[in-house]
């Protein structure tokens, strides 16, 4: 993005504070790699970016409650590191740092390590639901640390977290809240469908959404949101604003209106 610094750079300072300068590095590289190849449409990849992160997390999880960690290139023991944090005295930690993490860490590495060979006979691919799981449970744990260790105020953690669990379009830059379409080919309602993905429940006023359309889509724009909107039911207005709806969303994503 283009002007301000983004929320996974904010992230970055902040976490940076509390935590390992090195392990916060990996965990966020990780996190946003698995994110890009989630929206692009490389599922698998999002998985196994997903078991990265979870490896960097397990550590801080350690770093956090003991003072040392496992070092970076040798493997983990994901379950001794589990117990080892669920033993930790009640109050000691915040549960999420005892509990909450660890287990979410768990179902994904689970979803990496064995999901595919579970479908092998049945011929369902699975990494599609698979990576939409292990993208919401990154999500989670990154707002989880942002809300533990973020060292600001109420007010400005929320909206870090809620920048980080926004989507992002990798085809639209934001020029300092102009958002801009890259793909000159989209016709007018997947140009409005990928920039109400971007926008996801701040949703955009019909001003924003010309300002934001080319020229040529401008004439024809409340006829275009209202195919999306009544005829297909990817979108929604309400309040002045319209919102792309979980059909659109996963119009975009399956049709890969992002790359």
């Amino acid at each position: 993005m283009s002007g301000a610094r983004s929320s996974i750079d904010s992230v970055r300072d902040w976490l940076s504070i509390s935590l390992n300068d090195g392990l916060v590095d990996e965990l966020l590289a990780a996190y946003e790699e698995a994110k890009r190849n989630h929206y692009l449409g490389g599922h698998r990849l999002s998985a196994v970016e997903g078991g990265r992160f979870c490896e960097a997390a397990y550590r801080i999880l350690q770093d956090v409650t003991t003072g040392s960690f496992t070092p970076l290139g040798r493997p983990l023991n994901a379950d001794k590191i589990a117990r080892q944090l669920a033993a930790n005295a009640v109050g000691s930690f915040a549960d999420s740092i005892r509990l909450h993490i660890p287990r979410a860490l768990r179902v994904i590495y689970d979803v990496r390590n064995n999901r595919d060979a579970a479908h092998l006979a049945d011929g369902i691919d699975p990494n599609i639901q698979d990576s939409t799981l292990v993208v919401a449970i990154l999500d989670w744990i990154m707002a989880e640390f942002v809300r533990i260790y973020h060292g600001a105020e109420p007010a400005e953690a929320l909206e870090l977290i809620t920048g980080l669990v926004s989507r992002r379009a990798p085809i639209i830059e934001d020029f300092d809240g102009f958002l801009k379409v890259l793909n000159p080919q989209l016709r007018a309602g997947d140009h409005c469908l990928v920039l109400l993905y971007q926008r996801d429940r701040l949703g955009a006023t019909y001003e924003e959404l010309k300002e934001w359309a080319r020229p040529t889509m401008r004439g024809h724009l409340r006829r275009t949101l209202g195919r999306l909107e009544h005829t297909l039911a990817l979108i929604h207005r309400d309040n002045g604003k319209y919102r792309i709806t979980t059909a659109g969303q996963r119009e975009v994503e399956t049709r890969r209106l992002l790359a």
